[in-house]
């Protein structure tokens, strides 16, 4: 599928939680991006290989379909909505079709989304923006990731970016942990016990010198501003909330005497974006079901992150409806009858009930994205032709038809 005929500058790309706004996109074969990332060329640069909405692996018109998947919906008594990997448009949409149907969602990526979650809940934080970072921090302690792997454009738009606001050095950045993630629970406990004044009776923990751990808190004590960063999705371990507490306990312990604040890194898929729409309609994060009316105009979302998961639903739930937009994510396996509305280029281990291929946001037509630190919504461009249909306008027409 060519490429609109013109330049287009400017371009948000949603490939990461960055959401940078200064990709620009020359209208050439091959496409050839200007401030592009390894991620937002692939982004960019990827065709579609079907357009054809399918029931039962068979091809057919889009009303069809979208009629197909409405009588699996009205039959369903508790249908689940997974995946999600939408922007906000594609959100707001989905909630509607959600709130009208009494089912349950969850974010393919909500298992990092609860852990965060979980500590906020449990003790609060303080976090900042990528903003603050660029223009303040002078140190970055990047606990558990690398942060480039999943944000690759990171260092060299907030580290080694010389157009800050304020005359301040370039940020040092260290590293704790990223190896080995499944030990932070160790180091970041006596990372708390020295930020004490605790004694600490060992010369090292898994590898790491009790020495080294006190040179870095010197070096978060003398800086103006640091920032530790993670990755819930990264901590991928048994109650790896209490680490992300552990994380967010030890810069209210450093706050005390210093500045230090946090940046939790989103998974990916739009979630910062489903996050957030789903907090401001229902008042919860994803993991919710809805019960029922409460009013003519307002239904209870019920929250309940544990029992509402995709491996808890998928037990529970009679039929499953698979968003995935912004990626080729394939749905679950599951022998649920299965509605799959996303990405043209997605495969599947069992054909779905339904398929409707839907365009890519910020590729095949605009919509809306929160950037990772909630801070900035960013639009997004079309910057292609495309013939598909919106994934709000396919959730529009379901809603109608039930």
């Amino acid at each position: 599928m060519p490429v609109a005929p013109t330049n287009t500058n400017n371009v948000t790309c949603p490939a990461c939680g960055m959401l940078c706004d200064d990709i620009t996109i020359t209208s050439k074969s091959p496409v050839k991006i200007s401030n592009g990332c390894i991620k937002s060329v692939a982004f960019f640069e990827q065709t579609i290989a079907n357009t054809q909405p399918q029931i039962a692996g068979k091809p057919v018109d889009l009303s069809n379909a979208i009629k197909h998947a409405a009588a699996i919906l009205q039959q369903s008594q508790h249908p689940f909505f997974a995946g999600l990997g939408t922007e906000v448009h594609g959100m707001r949409a989905l909630l509607t079709l959600a709130e009208k149907t009494g089912a349950t969602l969850d974010h393919m990526h909500s298992g990092a989304s609860v852990r965060n979650t979980l500590a906020l809940q449990n003790s609060g934080w303080q976090t900042t923006t990528l903003t603050e970072i660029k223009n303040r921090a002078d140190l970055i302690v990047a606990i558990g990731t690398d942060i480039v792997s999943s944000h690759p454009r990171f260092l060299e738009k907030l580290v080694h970016n010389e157009q800050s606001l304020f005359n301040k050095p370039k940020p040092e950045v260290h590293y704790l942990g990223v190896d080995t993630p499944e030990h932070l629970p160790e180091i970041l406990n006596v990372l708390n016990a020295l930020a004490s004044n605790n004694k600490v009776l060992v010369d090292q923990i898994n590898g790491i010198t009790i020495a080294s751990l006190k040179t870095l808190l010197e070096k978060i004590h003398a800086a103006h501003y640091a920032v530790l960063v993670w990755s819930a999705s990264k901590l991928d371990y048994p109650h790896a909330e209490l680490s992300i507490q552990s994380i967010t306990r030890l810069i209210s312990k450093l706050n005390e005497t210093t500045r230090v604040a946090g940046l939790p890194l989103n998974s990916g898929d739009g979630d910062t974006s489903v996050s957030n729409t789903c907090t401001w309609r229902t008042g919860s994060t994803a993991n919710i079901r809805f019960m029922g009316k409460v009013t003519v105009n307002e239904s209870i979302a019920e929250y309940k992150p544990y029992r509402y998961s995709a491996n808890q639903s998928l037990q529970h739930c009679d039929s499953l409806l698979w968003i995935s937009t912004l990626s080729e994510a394939p749905p679950p396996s599951s022998d649920l009858p299965m509605i799959v509305i996303g990405h043209p280029n997605m495969q599947f281990t069992r054909i779905p009930e339904v398929f409707i291929p839907v365009g890519i946001p910020g590729l095949d037509h605009t919509g809306i994205m929160f950037r990772l630190d909630s801070a900035v919504s960013l639009p997004l461009k079309r910057v292609r032709q495309s013939e598909l249909p919106t994934l709000a306008y396919v959730l529009h027409q379901i809603s109608e038809a039930l």
